[in-house]
């Protein structure tokens, strides 16, 4: 057995399947989906195939044409992997999964009414990155093999659903579903119920599939982009607002990468529980609502995964020990974006905070330096526990120093001609490395790309930004120390990036009092943008103002972005002689758990067992 990667049990002498069709029937009563997964290879196959799953029923493998009984194992679960499906087939060019999932599957959320933003209807959704897609389908759940999918969803006839893929229809249940092979007329056909179908012809790797049921509304931004959200008004109109922008960025992305391939750039936001910024989804970017700020600055956030179109979607990491191949790209196509359509400033202020976020991750991982490579290894490590920025930040210095080697007009070149090379594959660190050296001849003797590559923390040749709104924020940020705070004519033009950058560099061990005096009278406790409320009470924990104690409970109980989740809690577990705010944690935890997705579940019981 060679597998093709430390977290599948795909092997390398087996075929890669070609397509999945799912017919799914969704009961909410019991946080379950009932599946079948018709997998097709590209030949007729004889022996052995593995497949991914984790926390499935496997109810029976099945011949599509004879439905007689394919012979399958299926392993103890392994805590990262999930558990081995291993078939046998008999020159089979394709075969049928019958399966459940369960309430605990790593990758979806089951919201119950009140959980929601209108508290009437259930809603349930997909992270499936990186490795959770297998507890949604059996699947060979590696980014190396890309599939097209087909899906019939079917749901209760009051909600409706979305997915990372062409819609095709919305009808009644039919009598000769697929899924009448394992749930019967009575389940399937049950009334009350109806069937929303999809398809997705470009392949993708699983990681990428996604869909959303609940009580689902839109508003529509540009000929390309609706806005979707739950069906509050309040909630679709902010959206819509904060993304009219969307167009314009789309046709940025054009103009410096090529075409964009995906037909639609549509835009879910999802409840606050969903546990990242934004989900690239082709087709259907999943959001949080923390990004509606009410300036247009979270359209930044859809800067990024409008890049993942290009850097990502198209051009695909082979496995998660290359993601800054997916994230490195895609952090400096979007601040490409952003200079053009937001200005030079904008970007400026982006580089500036992720070099303080990536110095900070350096830190974090000082004791485990091999995660603060671009080119990683990952056997034996769940990659949601070492998910980081330097994937990020550092493959954005990468390639940021190419382009100040080359000069910007061969850079851009250089990328159009990487992107219509490597399109709809996936491909390694390696592969990229030759590229460029054959491509811009002669460049491994201006950079060292091994100490990029492999080297750990930061070359020394990476650029610091030097921007005069990024020296002028530091420089007021370092006077703090001296226990002087900016006035308000020098921040009257400041919006939420402005604060971040200033925050970030605030030491944190200043007095209490110097930290209410800074919110007495910017008020920044109470942003409504979580980047500068969490920066704020991120900085009051460390100083041990516990005046904000109950501001730090109560947004730990009402959003679930790993963003925000991370470094609150990490700021109340980490040091010496902390028993009060370990004893707060904890219960924090224990009440709000419930409401976050289950992937940031896992982070926050990982900073537990790390510092408890």
């Amino acid at each position: 057995m060679a597998p093709i990667d430390p977290h599948s049990f795909t092997d390398s002498t087996h075929p890669l399947s070609t397509h999945i069709f799912l017919s799914l029937y969704f009961d909410f009563s019991s946080s379950t989906i009932h599946g079948s997964a018709l997998i097709s290879l590209p030949n007729p196959h004889s022996g052995s195939v593995s497949l991914d799953t984790r926390s499935l029923t496997i109810h029976s493998v099945l011949d599509p044409h004879s439905n007689t009984p394919i012979p399958f194992s299926l392993s103890e679960q392994d805590p990262i992997k999930g558990s081995h499906l291993s078939l046998t087939l008999s020159n089979h060019s394709s075969f049928l999964v019958i399966y459940t999932t369960s309430p605990s599957s790593s990758a979806l959320q089951w919201l119950s009414p009140p959980q929601t933003f209108n508290k009437t209807h259930p809603f349930v959704y997909t992270q499936c990155q990186s490795i959770h897609a297998r507890s949604v389908f059996p699947s060979q759940d590696t980014p190396a093999a890309r599939i097209c999918y087909s899906a019939r969803l079917n749901i209760p006839h009051q909600l409706s659903a979305v997915m990372a893929a062409r819609h095709l229809e919305r009808r009644s249940p039919v009598n000769n579903e697929a899924a009448l092979l394992f749930c019967g007329n009575s389940l399937w056909c049950a009334q009350g119920r109806i069937v929303e179908e999809f398809v997705m012809e470009q392949p993708v790797p699983p990681y990428l599939f996604a869909f959303a049921v609940g009580e689902i509304g839109f508003r529509e931004v540009g000929p390309r982009t609706r806005v979707y959200a739950e069906s509050v008004p309040a909630v679709l109109e902010s959206a819509a607002r904060e993304f009219a922008g969307t167009e314009d960025m789309i046709r940025q992305g054009e103009r410096l990468f090529g075409q964009y391939e995906w037909e639609r750039f549509d835009l879910l936001v999802l409840p606050p529980s969903f546990p990242y910024g934004g989900m690239e989804n082709p087709r259907m970017v999943f959001l949080t609502p923390t990004v509606i700020k009410g300036d247009a600055s979270g359209a930044q956030v859809v800067a990024h995964e409008l890049a993942h179109s290009w850097t990502g979607n198209l051009i695909t990491n082979k496995t998660n020990e290359h993601f800054w191949l997916n994230e490195g790209f895609t952090t400096y196509a979007e601040r490409r974006i952003v200079e053009v359509v937001q200005g030079e400033d904008r970007a400026a202020l982006n580089i500036g905070i992720g070099w303080k976020g990536l110095n900070e991750e350096i830190e974090r991982f000082k004791d485990n330096l091999e995660f603060t490579k671009l080119k990683t290894k990952q056997e034996g490590i769940d990659p949601d526990d070492v998910y980081s920025q330097v994937p990020y930040e550092k493959g954005f210095q990468f390639l940021w120093r190419i382009e100040h080697q080359i000069g910007r007009p061969a850079f851009d070149e250089f990328l159009k001609k990487y992107i219509a090379t490597f399109k709809f594959k996936s491909i390694d660190t390696e592969t990229f490395l030759h590229f460029l050296k054959v491509n811009i001849p002669g460049i491994e003797e201006d950079i060292d790309l091994e100490l990029w590559t492999e080297g750990t923390g930061l070359p020394p040749d990476a650029y610091e930004p030097v921007s005069d709104i990024y020296t002028k924020i530091v420089s007021l940020a370092n006077e703090f120390k001296l226990g002087r705070m900016p006035r308000e004519d020098e921040v009257a033009d400041w919006q939420g990036q402005e604060w971040e950058l200033y925050l970030e560099n605030l030491p944190k061990t200043v007095d209490s009092s110097q930290i209410l005096a800074l919110d007495s009278r910017y008020r920044l406790s109470e942003s409504k943008d979580y980047e500068v409320k969490v920066a704020f009470l991120q900085l009051a924990i460390s100083c041990r103002c516990r005046d904000y104690y109950g501001e730090v409970e109560k947004t730990l109980k009402e959003v679930g972005r790993m963003k925000y989740l991370r470094p609150l809690y990490t700021a109340l577990v980490q040091g010496v002689g902390k028993e009060e705010e370990k004893i707060l944690a904890k219960r924090l935890f224990s009440e709000a758990c419930d409401f976050y997705h289950p992937i940031a579940q896992g982070v926050i019981e990982s900073i537990f067992s790390k510092h408890l």
